[in-house]
């Protein structure tokens, strides 16, 4: 049996374990995903990149989540893939752009190692076919919505994903937890959703708790911080450039011409693994 190779990389907290097929004779299903992804038992990952896949010319990556299911977006994500794409040689370009489930990300280097990035995540969405709702008219932004039998602040918006932010005066990791499953699962939403509990801390600064669909608690989220950042700007808390205070560290978020969100991070390589045969069985 040919040995099964993955390669970790983190950002902020945030780390994704990447199956490359041009190295590894083998695809991914539910359940080698589950395994890989859990702490205790695989190798431990906040998801999956599977790619590069090649395809017209583009760079194909598709992005699972730690329970199998397969998300349309990640910023964390397109760094880390990104550097990895740079540190196996496949590209040399400063530029890249990367076709994944919600369309095409672009991503700049802003250092020679791939370290640094900045990434173009598009314009948030307050409506529309990628933030499906149901019981729910119209833009959600800053609207009453009940979650485990209390009334909080929501805005509703897709930057690739669905996210739902919730306005707080304070927020913490078990707040996070504790909210995270009943939104993520609400009758709302009927693809699930991701929440960030959000505090505004001024106007250039906000802070973020993570709990992610398919995924649970997390320490940092790209897409996450993108979200967080556009509905405190919709409502005229923050101005063009916010810097997002997640439990990993920080992401520097800025709103260009027509709201266009360019993410500025930081990724690293932890390691290469070899995998046993039977999570491939």
């Amino acid at each position: 049996m040919k040995d099964i190779t993955l390669q970790k990389y983190q950002g902020l907290g945030n780390d994704y374990l990447i199956l490359d097929p041009e190295k590894n004779e083998r695809s991914l299903q539910t359940r080698n995903i589950e395994m890989l992804c859990r702490r205790n038992f695989g190798v431990g990952a906040d998801g999956i990149l599977f790619g590069p896949l090649w395809e017209q010319g583009k760079i194909g990556l598709r992005i699972f989540n730690p329970d199998g299911s397969e998300a349309e977006q990640s910023g964390n994500g397109a760094c880390i893939f990104a550097k990895y794409l740079l540190d196996e040689g496949y590209i040399t370009e400063r530029k890249i752009v990367l076709d994944m489930l919600s369309g095409e990300t672009e991503v700049e280097f802003l250092r020679e190692d791939g370290g640094k990035m900045r990434v173009n995540m598009g314009r948030p969405a307050y409506a529309g076919p990628g933030l499906p709702l149901k019981g729910l008219e119209g833009e959600i932004v800053n609207a009453h919505l009940r979650f485990c039998d209390n009334d909080y602040n929501s805005t509703c918006l897709s930057v690739g994903t669905p996210n739902c932010v919730i306005m707080l005066e304070e927020v913490t990791p078990q707040k996070a937890k504790e909210l995270g499953p009943y939104v993520e699962q609400a009758e709302y939403f009927p693809d699930r959703m991701n929440m960030q509990l959000c505090k505004v801390t001024d106007r250039k600064h906000i802070m973020i708790e993570i709990y992610e669909r398919g995924a649970g608690y997390t320490l940092a989220s790209g897409t996450g911080a993108c979200a967080a950042a556009a509905a405190a700007k919709r409502m005229g808390l923050v101005d063009e450039t916010v810097i997002v205070q997640m439990p990993g560290g920080s992401l520097l978020i800025e709103f260009e011409q027509d709201d266009i969100i360019y993410m500025t991070g930081s990724v690293e390589k932890v390691g290469s693994f070899t995998v046993a045969e039977h999570f491939f069985a």
